[in-house]
């Protein structure tokens, strides 16, 4: 129980930061507005961050509370092809409607130079658990192609949806990332099927 009364004051503090990142501006956000908005103190900030730069690699943090409450009804969903663009929709809208583009830039480029821990790529997050879920569930029904693992097809999904992000920030958000997306996932969903 300890535990997750820790896990719930970083995730307070993670969800309030995000939150004044999109209002205001990663800029105009400072520690002492963090602390109120999530309504902790300032010496639990520091507990799970050093500065407000570290709260940039939290993003991941935030993305797999969004899995998690996918993943409370995504058997209602479908087929693992219906799971996996559901997933994609809801993280998609997830970012436009709370990530502006530039924080999504700054999270790409602290995940580039970091020489600690790439948040991204922690095959640990709720993320890769469902999408192997869900990858599991495509190879036993024979949906996926035989020549490819549960790890290469859950490692291509991943690269796909960090590739669309990547894109969408190089393009300034000048497009729907979920619009789009759901146009091209299903083209890149049928390379991985049988």
């Amino acid at each position: 129980m300890r535990k997750s009364a820790k896990n719930q004051t970083k995730s307070r503090i993670v969800t309030a930061a995000w939150q004044l990142f999109y209002k205001y501006g990663y800029d105009n956000t400072t520690i002492d507005d963090i602390v109120e908005a999530s309504n902790t103190s300032k010496g639990s900030f520091y507990h799970y961050f050093e500065s407000k730069d570290a709260l940039l690699g939290s993003l991941s943090v935030l993305f797999d509370e969004k899995y998690e409450e996918i993943m409370e009804d995504i058997d209602a969903v479908g087929g693992p092809l219906e799971k996996l663009v559901y997933m994609n929709r809801e993280l998609f809208l997830m970012i436009e409607n709370t990530v502006s583009v530039s924080l999504l830039c700054r999270l790409f480029s602290t995940q580039l130079v970091t020489k600690g821990e790439r948040h991204l790529l922690e095959p640990e997050r709720t993320y890769y658990k469902l999408l192997r879920q869900i990858t599991i569930e495509g190879q036993g029904a024979g949906l996926f192609r035989d020549d490819l693992s549960i790890n290469d097809i859950t490692k291509a999904y991943a690269m796909f949806e960090r590739g669309m992000m990547y894109d969408w920030c190089l393009s300034s958000g000048n497009y729907s990332l979920c619009q789009y997306s759901q146009q091209v996932l299903p083209l890149f969903l049928k390379a991985l099927c049988k």
